[in-house]
């Protein structure tokens, strides 16, 4: 009886438990029954409820065998889950992939390599499958921490250690692929998943010891493939969280100094993100620079140099509202920077800190160079209108003497770290406005940003100044033409240089009419300066060259001759004590100039007294001549003999020359006077400021006693009198006054003196209205509407007023 009962037990067993047994071989080296496995998959597609009964019985043999070290049968039961997995498609397969993952989790948990990379593949081709509905209580957080510690694995032997971290990053993939898509696994996407995943591919990024492995074999180019497609499928509110842990992996490993890899880093994430979020990475790096604000100066510059990379591919496509949020930003930093270098002053003074010191200021020097690379190299790739507003707002932050300046905090730094500043934000304005090409001079040069401009040309350093004639250069020049003007020489054919050229536009000329005299005038105090040197003298000169080229009619023309011989009048003067140096160096520069001059004009006349001058000066004074007064060993004289006319360029002979219909000459024989404004009354320029507060002095000594200045009436005086020339002057002066200050007064004070002169225009109107329009009194009164009645008021006739021409 027993051996009936146990003979009659075994069929009773539930069929898709047998089948699952008939899978497993005796031996597990032969492998899967594939016959019995073709059963298996037949009568779970046919029943597919009893999907979940079949996975839960396979994962029931799965742990034991683990458990017993069965490997073999473990390996078989991966294999028969993936099959049924490939398979199988209806709604009964949620219940079974819930067995299949709780399988794949316990292979992962074991110690053994092979059980691991074995779960790791099987969860990949999991990932590989589209479900047609989406999974409610599913959740990867497992996955996420287990894959991550794979990546991070320490085995002893490298070609293990290897393959260990292959799959960690492998199964990161997977989970990223089969959660990125779905809406009901956004949290994928929350910080405690992203700290794990970024870390974890930048590891083996970073950690490239299987170089010479290929393709997916290779832990780095796998790891990398995966990081871009994570970035590659971050939505608009991801970036964020997808970026910060990069930022944070880099502190950890302190990976700024050097920046190789963090440079590296974020060219994948600039290229593998969407154009449109770019200004998300940006703003992260801004942040984080703030954050190490007083780190070490080679942190800081790692960081800047990654923002710069950052910028300059976020600049070829949609870099979104933070233009100005970045130039902010690093003109913060550089200011701090400058701060550290030279504010602390104390550890100057000990010499024990005095190679410590000069190490600071080397690596502080590093960061500055860093920041106005970026600047520059961030405004020069962004389109002209958008580089105009960043013109403006860097000039806007340039700190000028005696005008305020409320961003960058120059009392602490000092007049050597104004100095520093100023130098360093106009080396940044020159590599951004390098290229610039503006249609009009009105919008490539408009007043805010003309005049800030021009007061850092009244400056005592001839470097600050060097600087701000060549961003005039880069703005002026719209034809490529300087490279063809450098250097400060007489010029034997000017048409050998090919000068591109096009007629001035209506919009340049009206520039030059409202402008123009402010170019001038900076250019005539610019030559007097006791500091130029032979640069300053040649970017004068390409200044005058460009001006011509670009912005001269046939009035601009006279203008600049009148410059010219205003200033070559200065220098036989020389009111001002100037070197002989500068003397010499300013007539040599008025002789290039006329000279380049008389061959644009094309005026034989002209050319002719030109170049008489110049072989005069070939003769008799060399040192007139820009070919020898910046020679090294020039022999300069003691002094400049006004009455040799014949080295002099002569207005009368000018003016003869030019005596061509379009050409006004009388407009020659005026002198060219520099307007003072403002701008000369601050204490910017202290050799200009000396000379005045010089001149009143003397004035104010030499003034006469009240008693000696009673003059003499005689025929001259009256003749003085009665003549209209100076009421012409007065005349003249004032119009120019009244459009001075309707040009440069504020808006507020205009809109206050014309709402006070149409105030009193509409009394005197109401005034005229009451007289015509108001009815004559009459003796039978008029009537007056009070509080709703109507009175009558009678006027008696002898308080009437009537015309003049009606009383007799």
């Amino acid at each position: 009886m027993p051996t009936g009962v146990c003979g009659c037990c075994g069929p009773l067993r539930p069929r898709y438990k047998r089948l699952v047994d008939n899978i497993f071989p005796e031996d597990p080296k032969d492998g899967l029954v594939k016959s019995d496995m073709e059963k298996l998959t037949f009568y779970a597609v046919s029943a597919p409820e009893k999907l979940d009964r079949i996975g839960a019985y396979l994962a029931e043999r799965l742990s034991r065998d683990v458990v017993r070290h069965r490997y073999g049968y473990v390996v078989i039961a991966m294999e028969a889950l993936d099959q049924l997995l490939m398979a199988c498609h209806s709604q009964s397969i949620k219940p079974f992939v819930e067995s299949f993952l709780h399988m794949v989790a316990k292979l992962l948990e074991s110690r053994e390599p092979d059980l691991q990379v074995l779960g790791t593949n099987s969860f990949v081709k999991f990932a590989n499958i589209e479900e047609d509905t989406p999974s409610y209580h599913r959740r990867y957080d497992f996955f996420v921490s287990q894959f991550s510690a794979m990546c991070h694995s320490t085995h002893e032997d490298p070609e293990t250690r290897s393959r260990i971290r292959v799959a960690g990053i492998k199964g990161l993939q997977g989970v990223v692929r089969k959660t990125v898509n779905d809406e009901l696994q956004a949290i994928i996407w929350e910080p405690q998943h992203m700290d794990k995943l970024i870390p974890s591919m930048l590891f083996n990024m970073q950690d490239n010891e299987d170089s010479e492995r290929a393709g997916e074999e290779n832990p780095a180019s796998l790891a990398e493939s995966c990081f871009r497609e994570l970035l590659g499928r971050a939505a608009y509110g991801n970036m964020n969280n997808a970026v910060h842990p990069v930022l944070v992996h880099l502190d950890n490993h302190r990976l700024w100094d050097p920046n190789d890899f963090a440079v590296s880093c974020f060219r994948i994430i600039m290229y593998s993100i969407q154009a449109q979020h770019s200004h998300h990475v940006i703003q992260q790096v801004l942040s984080h620079l703030d954050t190490h604000s007083k780190n070490t100066p080679r942190v800081r510059a790692g960081i800047v140099q990654v923002l710069l990379e950052t910028v300059a591919i976020a600049a070829k496509g949609s870099i979104g509202p933070t233009v100005l949020e970045v130039f902010n930003t690093l003109l913060k930093h550089l200011r701090m920077s400058v701060d550290f270098e030279l504010g602390d002053g104390s550890r100057r003074n000990s010499a024990s800190s005095l190679s410590s010191t000069r190490t600071k200021e080397s690596e502080e020097r590093i960061v500055q160079n860093a920041i106005i690379q970026t600047i520059g190299f961030f405004g020069g790739n962004l389109p002209d209108y958008q580089r105009a507003e960043v013109m403006m707002f860097i000039m806007g932050k340039v700190p000028v003497y005696g005008t305020p300046c409320h961003t960058l905090d120059t009392v602490k730094i000092g007049h050597q770290g104004t100095k520093r500043i100023q130098a360093m934000l106009l080396n940044s304005l020159i590599m951004v406005t390098s290229g610039f090409k503006c249609k009009t001079m009105c919008a490539g040069l408009p007043v805010s940003f003309l005049e800030p401009l021009c007061s850092i040309s009244l400056m005592e350093d001839s470097e600050l100044r060097q600087l701000v004639l060549e961003i005039l250069h880069n703005i002026i020049d719209r034809h490529d033409n300087r490279a063809k003007l450098r250097g400060i020489r007489i010029i034997p054919n000017v048409a050998a240089l090919k000068i591109k050229r096009e007629k001035i536009s209506k919009q340049d000329v009206v520039f030059m009419k409202k402008h123009g005299q402010q170019l001038y005038r900076h250019i005539y105090l610019g030559c007097k300066e006791e500091d130029n040197v032979q640069k300053n003298f040649e970017l004068l000169f390409t200044a005058l060259a460009l001006i011509t080229i670009e912005l001269a009619n046939e009035e601009v023309m006279i203008d600049l001759m009148r410059l010219s011989i205003a200033l070559q009048d200065m220098v036989l003067a020389n009111e001002e004590n100037m070197p002989m140096f500068i003397r010499c160096g300013i007539m040599a520069l008025v002789a290039a100039y006329l000279n380049f001059l008389s061959q644009m004009i094309a005026n034989p006349p002209f050319c002719q007294h030109v170049s008489k001058v110049i072989d005069m000066r070939n003769l008799d004074a060399p040192y007139l001549l820009p070919e020898h007064v910046f020679r090294e060993k020039c022999v300069l004289p003691d002094s400049l003999d006004r009455d040799d006319v014949g080295l002099y360029f002569q207005t009368a002979d000018l003016a003869e020359a030019l005596s061509l219909p379009g050409y006004n000459v009388e407009r020659l024989s005026i002198p060219y006077i520099p307007q003072v404004t403002e701008e000369d009354r601050l204490p910017r320029r202290k050799s200009f400021v000396d000379t005045i507060s010089l001149q009143v002095d003397i004035l104010s000594n030499s003034l006469p006693d009240q008693s000696e200045l009673a003059e003499e009436i005689t025929f001259e005086t009256l003749k003085k009198a009665i003549d209209t020339t100076g009421l012409e002057e007065q005349e003249r002066e004032r119009r120019r006054q009244v459009m001075e200050k309707f040009q440069k007064a504020p808006f507020e004070e205009i809109a206050a003196h014309c709402e006070s002169k149409a105030s009193m225009l509409h009394d005197r109107l109401a005034q005229i209205f009451e007289l015509t329009i108001r009815p004559p009194p009459s003796p039978s009164g008029t009537v007056t509407v009070t509080s709703g009645h109507a009175q009558y008021q009678s006027v008696p006739v002898y308080e009437m007023k009537f015309p003049d021409l009606c009383v007799y």
